[in-house]
């Protein structure tokens, strides 16, 4: 059984998607609009209510994503409705309103299990939130603008935690082989991503003589700079 949550402006949850009625999930109602998304109930999947209103589903489905919610977005459409739903909304799967309910119970059960196939994809550590997928990050929740390299290094550098690495490594196995630019180049990208870290910076640390690491805590460490 799975707990829902319907993102609907309607008042009765069941009218989005009648079959749930007979399907053992729990379903609870939360409001559409986007003042209400940014904080949201834990759930294990979101169904977004395109039933009545495609422009504020489509708001909704793109701030979710843009939001890096964990739990997979489904979205609830007429048949009517399906030729105005592109994939660059961001939803992970669609229901049609009027689905039986071994088709809906499916399409739940996939996403996820979709969802549980995904989560490697999302690295956490020392307040660092990876997501591979959408190519962000944040640092305890807030959003880091960071470059596509900028990303790479601190990607690369999280998955290896606590291991040192030099910096001809480094150009190696983020930048590439055939990268011809010099190990400065990891200098520049380190400092740069430790100025958008701010306070946090010690997360990139120095090895002396050696080169950088991602630190899963602070610690006194001699040889951390």
């Amino acid at each position: 059984m799975a707990l829902l949550l319907a993102l609907s402006p309607a008042p009765d949850e069941e009218r989005l998607l009648p079959a749930l009625a007979l399907l053992s999930h729990s379903i609870r109602r939360h409001p559409l609009d986007p003042s209400h998304l940014m904080s949201l109930p834990e759930a294990d999947a979101l169904l977004v209510d395109a039933t009545t209103d495609l422009v504020a589903a489509r708001t909704a489905c793109r701030l979710l994503r843009t939001a890096a919610v964990d739990a997979p977005v489904l979205l609830v459409v007429t048949e009517g409705g399906l030729s105005a739903v592109t994939a660059d909304w961001g939803f992970d799967d669609v229901i049609l309103n009027d689905a039986g309910p071994a088709e809906a119970d499916a399409r739940i059960r996939l996403a996820l299990t979709r969802a549980a196939d995904d989560e490697p994809a999302r690295v956490q550590a020392s307040g660092i939130t990876i997501d591979e997928q959408s190519y962000s990050a944040r640092l305890h929740g807030r959003p880091l603008d960071l470059t596509y390299k900028e990303f790479q290094l601190l990607h690369f550098l999280a998955t290896h935690p606590a291991r040192v690495f030099t910096r001809e490594q480094l150009l190696s196995d983020v930048w590439g082989y055939d990268y011809f630019g010099g190990t400065r180049t990891v200098d520049v990208h380190v400092r740069r991503l430790r100025a958008k870290l701010g306070d946090a910076e010690q997360i990139i640390g120095t090895v002396r003589n050696v080169g950088y690491r991602f630190n899963l805590h602070d610690e006194d460490d001699p040889d951390h700079e």
